[in-house]
């Protein structure tokens, strides 16, 4: 059985709508929820929850817990996927980039625009667009969104547009 990491750190993708404050929040993770309506045969998903920030709350340190984390899980030799804020995915990509010069795996980063569970959210599909990814691209960190494979060297998030285009 093919194994994949997914490490969650929060970003759009996990939020929810808080009726006491009237506005959308990380408060906890919900991937394992929409995993389990995925068809994922012959595919073993491990989801380790590291934290449920937005990404523009993003420290140094808790990079550097992705990068523990991520250096951990190295030696499985399994593929890795990153569900991460898309305000500072690309930051985060290119940081283990630099930590993980010689990678013998595929790390994904991938995100949202709109949280998992809302009309018209990107979430569900940039999930499994990302695990499917995982067991096809090279080597190396990547970022996949709406249908599309970057080099996280070669990406930036294009806000006007809402989503990710070459750099």
């Amino acid at each position: 059985m093919r194994q994949i990491y997914l490490l969650s750190t929060g970003g759009t993708i996990e939020k929810v709508y808080s009726e006491q404050t009237g506005v959308v929040e990380n408060r906890s993770g919900k991937l394992d929820r929409y995993l389990r309506m995925l068809r994922l045969p012959g595919c073993e998903i491990r989801t380790i929850q590291l934290m449920n920030k937005d990404s523009l709350e993003m420290t140094a340190a808790d990079r550097a817990e992705v990068r523990v984390q991520v250096a951990s899980l190295l030696p499985e030799g399994a593929p890795i996927v990153i569900s991460h804020g898309t305000d500072t995915m690309v930051d985060t990509g290119r940081y283990l980039k630099s930590e993980f010069p010689d990678l013998k795996i595929p790390i994904i980063l991938t995100g949202a625009m709109v949280p998992l569970g809302f009309e018209g959210s990107d979430g569900l599909q940039n999930l499994t667009e990302s695990l499917f990814a995982a067991q096809l691209v090279a080597p190396g960190v990547w970022v996949v969104i709406h249908g599309q494979i970057f080099p996280v060297d070669r990406v930036r998030k294009d806000k006007e547009h809402g989503t990710f285009v070459w750099a």
